[in-house]
């Protein structure tokens, strides 16, 4: 199982292939899909809470 030392290893490993800025990017893209995607889930339960009311 990874431990502690080997998760920061990983860390600097990764931050050092892809960069903090695209990392950041990655991040901010990854929040926003995150987001669309509730909002999408909301939608659905809205339209059927309609539907069940008709």
């Amino acid at each position: 199982m990874i431990q502690g030392w080997e998760w920061i290893i990983i860390l600097v490993v990764v931050l050092l292939v892809f960069g903090v800025g695209r990392i950041s990017k990655l991040g901010s893209e990854l929040g926003k899909s995150v987001t669309e995607f509730r909002k999408g889930l909301r939608e659905g339960q809205d339209d059927e809470k309609e539907d069940k009311s008709e």
